[in-house]
């Protein structure tokens, strides 16, 4: 804990907080990281809901969602993010702005997709899995649970539970960037 209050506002033990916000009285919002693959989280979402709490979501005004869409509890979702029709979004899903959901996807509960991460139409994907930046599931592909899809990862076949997928690194060029700069023309562009 920061100390008694941060940017201005009280801070609670989670102890605490039934007996300073009562679950009958106040809703919560559970703001965590993708952690130990989301399972921090809900962690936390499972703790709240068994002291009574009803798990609020969060949607963007800018974020673009279509009104079909079904989401649960405990779901964050940013601004222009491009979420097709028929998609269905468990309950602790945080879609971050860019990030792509193509039609008739269900997301399962406690997943994290970064901005870029690509998800065509009619995924399914498990609990608990985790989506890098321009990570891309091909369509009708099932990811299982826990799954880790790494940055540029592309995955076009049905995956099992906990399986990772990396990209290795780009290697360097043998030029440096003056070198290739000057044997390219690229500068006079």
């Amino acid at each position: 804990m920061p100390g008694p209050e941060w940017n201005g506002l009280p801070v609670v033990p989670f102890e605490e907080l039934a007996q300073v916000y009562p679950p009958l009285k106040y809703d919560l919002f559970v703001a965590l990281g993708y952690q130990d693959m989301n399972k921090l989280r809900a962690m936390k979402c499972a703790e709240a809901r068994a002291l009574g709490y009803t798990l609020a979501s969060y949607v963007h005004p800018l974020s673009g969602l279509p009104s079909d869409c079904v989401y649960g509890d405990n779901c964050f979702i940013m601004h222009h993010v491009m979420i097709q029709p028929h998609v269905k979004l468990g309950n602790n899903v945080f879609v971050w702005t860019g990030a792509m959901i193509g039609h008739h996807s269900k997301i399962g509960d406690d997943c994290w997709l970064t901005s870029s991460a690509n998800l065509s139409g009619s995924v399914s994907t498990g609990r608990g899995c985790f989506f890098a930046v321009n990570s891309t599931i091909g369509h009708n592909v099932s990811v299982g649970n826990h799954c880790f899809i790494g940055i540029n990862a592309i995955v076009t076949q049905p995956t099992d539970d906990e399986q990772v997928f990396v990209v290795e690194s780009t290697k360097p060029f043998r030029l440096n960037s003056r070198q290739f700069l000057r044997m390219t023309r690229f500068s006079d562009l």
